[in-house]
C-alpha cells in the first residue's frame, strides 16, 4: 500500500488480476458524514463463476505446496499488515466509521491471524494404531476440503476476513470471498498485500457485489465449491444452511449473538466497569460477543450504574477522523432499529439513567446510552441491539439469573464478574455460551476457539479448530501381515 499513491483496490480480484465487475460500480460512503469513500467494481454471477474457475485451477498446485511455503507467504502477509498499519486502520474508519483506536486494534488483531495460522500450518496433524483385531495398521492424516467460500461482515471488515483466510490458506484449501458491501475496501487491501507477499495466481479470488444472495448461491450451487465459512445474522445463515444442505456442503457458521454480563455482589467494581466498557463500547457496540443485557446484582446495582454511567457521560461521539470514542453505526436503519429498542423500553418502563452527547446533524450517530429499570422479558432484552446501548437488569436468586441468562437461542459470548473466581467459574460453566470473559471485557483471541452453541452458530475460528474447519479427515488400512 505504502509503495503505491492509490492505495485503494476498487475492483474484483480473480485469478490473480483486477479488473472491472460485470455489473458497474456501487458506492461505499462513510457512515460519520455520509461522503463518498470509493466506487467499487460490481461483481456478478458470472464473476462468481470466474473466480471459482480460478480457484479450482489453483488447488492442485497450492493443496500439494510444502506447508513451510504456504507458512511464509502468511507470515510476510502479518508483516506487510503492521508495515501498513495506519493506512489499513484509515481505512477502516472511513468506510466502517469505526473510531482509530478501535480500526487501530482491530488491525493487529486481524494481523495476528496470519502470524498464528502461518505457525499451525507446519504442525501436521495424524494418527497411527493397530486395528484391534491385528492384520493391519491404520494411518490417519487430513487433506484439504478444497475451494472454499468465505463470506464475511460489516462490522470487522478486516478481522474477519483473515480469520477465514488465514486458516483456508494454511490448510491448502483455495477460496473465493465475498467481503460486505458496505465495507469491502479493507478486505481488497489486504489482499493486495497478499500479493506483495507472493500470493500464486488463483488461491484468493475477491468478489465485491451488491447482489449478495444471487452471488453467494452461485457458489453454493457450484460442485467445484465444498466448503462455505459465513459470518452474519441468524437469520441469512439459516437460508444458507438450507441452500448447503442440498449438496451436503462441510459448513461454518459464525451468527448472532446475545450476550449476556453478569456482576455479582462482591465483584471488584472498577473492574466491572472497566470489562463493561470494553465489552459493550468496543466498535460502538455493533460486534456479535458484545454485552447486550446486563445482570447486576441488586446489593451493589446503584453503585455500579452510578460509575458504569459516569464512565459512559465521559465518552466523546463523533468521526474517527477527529480522534473520538465512539464513532457511528453503520447506517440510518441502524440507528433507527437501535433507537426503536430504547424508545420500546422506555415505553414498558424503563428509564435513561446516563447518556453521552451525539452530534446531531449528518452522520448516523446514537449516543451511548445505560437503561435502568428493565424488565427481564423486555424486547431489548431478547434482541441483539447492535448499538452504545446497556440495559441492566437486577437480581438476588443466582439460579433464577442463570434461567434469565440461558433464556434465549443465542449462545456466543458472556461475561462473568466476580470477586471470587472460583464462583465466577461455577457461573461460567452453567451458562450456555461458546466463550465467556472471565473478569474481562474480551473474549476474541487468534489462539482460541471462537464460535458460539444454539442458533449462534456451528463450528470455530481460530486456534487449532480453525485450521480443521477446512481440512477433511482421511485414514489408510494398511495390509500387516503376521
Amino acid at each position: 500500500m505504502t509503495s503505491n499513491s492509490d492505495s485503494v483496490c476498487r475492483d474484483v480480484f480473480v485469478g490473480g488480476d483486477w479488473r472491472a465487475g460485470g455489473a458497474g460500480e456501487f458506492e461505499v460512503l462513510n457512515p460519520a458524514d455520509g461522503s463518498l469513500v470509493s466506487a467499487i467494481s460490481d461483481g456478478t454471477e458470472a464473476d462468481g463463476t470466474a473466480a471459482v474457475d480460478a480457484a479450482a485451477a489453483a488447488l492442485p498446485g497450492w493443496a500439494s505446496t510444502p506447508p513451510r511455503e504456504r507458512s511464509e507467504l502468511l507470515r510476510r502477509t502479518f508483516e506487510l499488515m503492521l508495515r501498513d498499519r495506519e493506512e489499513l486502520a484509515a481505512l477502516i474508519s472511513a468506510e466502517n466509521g469505526k473510531a482509530l483506536a478501535d480500526a487501530r486494534a482491530e488491525v493487529a488483531y486481524a494481523a495476528e491471524f496470519f502470524r498464528w495460522f502461518a505457525e499451525e500450518a507446519v504442525r501436521s496433524a495424524g494418527d497411527y494404531g493397530v486395528a484391534p483385531a491385528g492384520g493391519s495398521r491404520t494411518i490417519v492424516t487430513h487433506k484439504p476440503v478444497g475451494v472454499a467460500a468465505l463470506v464475511t461482515p460489516w462490522n470487522f471488515p478486516a478481522a474477519m476476513a483473515t480469520r477465514k483466510l488465514a486458516p483456508a490458506l494454511a490448510a491448502g484449501c483455495t477460496t473465493v470471498l465475498k467481503p460486505a458491501s458496505l465495507t469491502p475496501l479493507t478486505t481488497l487491501a489486504i489482499v493486495r498485500l497478499m500479493v506483495e507477499a507472493g500470493l500464486p495466481a488463483g488461491v484468493v479470488n475477491v468478489v465485491p457485489s451488491k447482489r449478495s444472495g444471487p452471488l453467494v448461491s452461485t457458489w453454493l450451487t457450484d460442485p467445484r465449491v465444498r466448503k462455505i465459512s459465513f459470518t452474519g445474522s441468524t437469520e441469512v445463515g439459516q437460508t444458507l444452511l438450507r441452500e448447503a444442505a442440498g449438496r451436503v456442503l462441510n459448513t461454518s457458521m459464525e451468527l448472532g449473538g446475545n450476550a449476556p454480563f453478569v456482576i455479582t455482589e462482591d465483584a471488584d467494581l472498577d473492574l466491572a466497569v472497566e470489562a463493561a466498557m470494553v465489552a459493550k463500547f468496543r466498535g460502538g457496540g455493533q460486534a456479535c460477543t458484545a454485552a447486550n443485557r446486563f445482570y447486576v446484582h441488586a446489593d451493589i446495582a446503584d453503585a455500579f450504574v452510578e460509575r458504569f454511567g459516569a464512565a459512559i457521560e465521559k465518552l466523546s461521539v463523533g468521526p474517527a477522523a477527529e480522534g473520538h470514542d465512539i464513532g457511528p453505526l453503520i447506517s440510518a436503519d441502524a440507528v433507527a432499529d437501535v433507537s426503536g429498542l430504547v424508545d420500546k423500553a422506555v415505553a414498558d418502563g424503563a428509564r435513561i439513567s446516563h447518556r453521552a452527547t451525539a452530534p446531531s446533524g449528518t452522520g448516523f450517530y446514537y449516543p451511548p446510552t445505560l437503561l435502568v429499570d428493565v424488565k427481564p422479558d423486555s424486547a431489548i432484552v431478547a434482541n441483539e441491539i447492535f448499538g452504545p446501548v446497556a440495559p441492566i437488569v437486577t437480581w438476588t436468586d443466582e439460579a433464577e439469573m442463570l434461567r434469565m441468562v440461558n433464556d434465549t437461542e443465542m449462545g456466543l459470548a458472556a461475561y462473568v464478574i466476580s470477586g471470587e473466581l472460583g464462583r465466577a467459574l461455577h457461573i461460567s460453566e452453567r451458562i450456555d455460551a461458546g466463550m465467556v470473559g472471565v473478569n474481562r471485557g474480551l473474549v476474541s483471541d487468534p489462539s482460541a476457539p471462537f464460535g458460539g452453541m444454539k442458533q449462534s452458530g456451528l463450528g470455530r475460528e481460530g486456534a487449532r479448530a480453525g485450521l480443521e474447519e477446512f481440512l477433511e479427515t482421511q485414514y489408510f488400512a494398511v495390509h500387516w501381515p503376521a
